[in-house]
């Protein structure tokens, strides 16, 4: 039976007998554009699937958005500090129980409670005024994942410090597309591809072909990669930045220090799903590379390329499936 779903594949055919074709569709999402591809046997199901892909991600946005002010999330915040218990929904407390999770593995380089800084940082380099002190370090003291308690019988979760903002940009577009890909494999859908603003996630390679061709990287330094069943993210600070005494902040924060990041550096994460891609893409840009090293082994399945500037000149550190392709 495997050998002639293998065959059926190489042919374009599903084990009904029916061709695949090719659907691609476009859209704006959560401020940045949504790619969806798959292959299917027509366009009634097409049509369908793709329905239920976006009906997804928009429900999503309802929940993980902190721009919205009704947002789950954003309701949620405004509790901090009262004391008590929130329930939440199943959505909610696991992106907040992954966030958590790497936010421990990573010793606080990436952070769910960031919020209050994301907010301070977004207005200064839209601004271009650099925060006063004392706004950072205001902020900065709200900023600990240690203070949300998580109640994952109940579902519930509490926030221990007034002024606490949750902020899962750093990983929301990867659960999306992990949950997206959901969607699409309930409806028996195997070969497809997403993308929320570069978080890329592929399933079985297209009819014939060995992967997803895939362009990982920022563009002069590029490689190409043929990916099934796995997540890519890159991140980097090349076009959003603050310059103040002659030193230039990225819209990157590092949580530890309060600070957008002062080195220059292009991290492309290579993970099993969207969720560790996206958010490991920024823990790995925060660390930069000799604190990357340490920490690769504590996420076992994933691989990175980093590309950081050091007085000018890039020094590279590929790792795994990036060391092993031709650029």
């Amino acid at each position: 039976m495997r050998f002639l779903a293998f065959l059926l594949l190489l042919a374009g055919l599903t084990a009904s007998g029916q061709s695949l074709q090719r659907y691609a569709y476009t859209r704006p999402l959560y401020g940045t554009e949504f790619n969806l591809i798959f292959f299917a046997p027509d366009e009634k199901r097409a049509e369908s699937t793709k329905k239920a892909v976006y009906a997804r991600l928009d429900s999503l946005n309802t929940v993980m958005s902190d721009y919205l002010d009704g947002s789950e999330i954003n309701r949620l915040s405004a509790t901090a500090g009262n004391g008590e218990w929130v329930p939440v929904s199943a959505d909610l407390f696991s992106v907040l129980q992954k966030a958590v999770t790497i936010a421990r593995a990573s010793d606080g380089l990436f952070d769910p409670t960031v919020g209050p800084l994301a907010q301070l940082w977004r207005r200064a380099v839209r601004r271009k005024v650099f925060p006063a002190k004392k706004d950072i370090r205001q902020a900065h003291r709200l900023v600990n994942f240690r203070l949300v308690e998580m109640d994952s019988v109940a579902l519930r979760v509490r926030l221990k410090r007034a002024g606490m903002r949750l902020d899962v940009g750093g990983i929301g577009q990867g659960f999306a597309i992990d949950e997206g890909m959901k969607v699409l494999r309930e409806r028996g859908i195997r070969s497809a591809l997403l993308d929320i603003g570069g978080d890329i996630l592929v399933s079985d390679a297209p009819p014939g072909e060995r992967g997803w061709r895939i362009q990982a990287g920022v563009a002069p330094d590029t490689t190409t990669l043929w990916l099934e069943n796995a997540a890519i993210t890159t991140s980097g600070a090349a076009y959003r930045f603050l310059e103040h005494n002659g030193r230039r902040y990225s819209h990157l924060l590092n949580p530890r220090t309060g600070l957008g990041l002062r080195h220059h550096v292009r991290t492309t994460v290579l993970a099993p799903d969207g969720v560790r891609a996206d958010a490991l893409a920024k823990v790995f840009g925060v660390a930069g590379i000799r604190r990357g090293k340490r920490l690769l082994k504590r996420f076992p399945g994933v691989q990175v390329w980093q590309v950081e500037e050091r007085k000018g000149r890039p020094v590279v550190w590929q790792t795994g499936r990036f060391g092993e392709t031709k650029k």
